[in-house]
């Protein structure tokens, strides 16, 4: 839901509409207010334009989109989900080197 709330958060500081991104997004505003209600999810390739329309860096934006999907695969997952997460940033750093 963290992209959601940002989304939102976004476009309410430039005072845009629903309606710009959705059209924008080349989906309805129904189905946009639901990606900002946390109900469904952006896809990959909204990322650009959301970042273009609500000035934010994309690599920032994409950011916050993995972030999310990763709480939503840990969801539920009280007892280990941060064990977790801390073994995906050791295999992450390690992929790096």
């Amino acid at each position: 839901m963290i992209f959601g709330k940002k989304i939102k958060e976004l476009r309410e500081e430039h005072g845009m509409v629903q309606r710009k991104l959705a059209a924008a997004l080349d989906i309805d505003t129904p189905m946009y207010s639901k990606i900002e209600r946390g109900e469904r999810k952006a896809k990959r390739s909204h990322i650009p334009i959301m970042a273009k329309l609500l000035e934010i860096e994309e690599k920032e934006l994409l950011t916050i989109w993995l972030a999310d999907k990763v709480l939503d695969t840990v969801e539920g997952e009280d007892e280990v989900k941060r064990d977790a997460v801390i073994y995906a940033q050791k295999e992450i750093e390690a992929g790096v080197r």
